[in-house]
């Protein structure tokens, strides 16, 4: 038998030894850094700030304040449940405040002249009934519907009387705040508070600017 014959035997009865290797801590998984939202700028604003963001929204001073003063929110869900609550708790006097600073919603650029006066005239005849300017909140109505569906809700609603449009109305006052509220802390766009971009969704019945 050659040598390398018998080196061949001796390394298949005694294979060689598995060197042990010594692991060291394993690494954390990599984390993005956090980056703050819109909320997180509202929960930690200025008083001022804050009030001043949610009259934008709100158009009442003792819903705003209430909201501000509640700071910080968990979570989006918590601050609109808050508005939800608040508006339910609203005076006359503070629901006619709000209303006092609401508009009709701007209608789509490409709207027929014959719908805007037909508008006018159905939005006259309901402000002269219920002495404030009609209020709704679209959500979802596509662009081309939004006129017809003003004017029917109009119409429809001119039949109440002024105390079942004070529910009706300030029922779309509590939709349209939770709206606007959407937009602005957990939407698109700049944010007011902390001037950075974040994504999201955005309101059809946004305020106004300056209202």
């Amino acid at each position: 038998m050659t040598t390398l014959d018998n080196l061949t035997t001796h390394l298949s009865q005694h294979p060689p030894a598995t060197p042990h290797v010594t692991r060291g801590p394993t690494l954390p998984a990599h984390r993005l850094p956090y980056l703050p939202t819109p909320l997180d700028a509202f929960n930690t604003a200025h008083a001022d700030e804050a009030r001043s963001l949610l009259l934008h929204c709100l158009h009442s001073v003792r819903w705003s304040d209430r909201l501000a003063a509640h700071r910080p929110y968990p979570d989006l869900g918590a601050l609109l449940a808050a508005a939800d609550e608040a508006a339910y708790d609203l005076s006359p006097a503070d629901l006619a405040e709000a209303l006092a600073g609401e508009a009709l919603p701007e209608l789509p650029e490409d709207t027929y002249s014959a719908a805007h006066m037909a508008l006018g005239a159905a939005h006259a005849a309901y402000e002269a009934r219920f002495g404030h300017a009609f209020i709704i909140y679209l959500g979802d109505v596509p662009p081309d519907e939004v006129i017809d569906h003003i004017l029917e809700a109009i119409r429809s609603r001119l039949a109440n009387d002024p105390e079942e449009e004070r529910v009706t109305a300030a029922e779309e006052l509590r939709r349209l705040a939770r709206g606007r509220l959407r937009a602005l802390l957990g939407g698109a766009g700049l944010c007011s508070i902390c001037g950075y971009r974040h994504v999201g969704a955005t309101s059809p019945n946004a305020p106004a600017p300056g209202k």
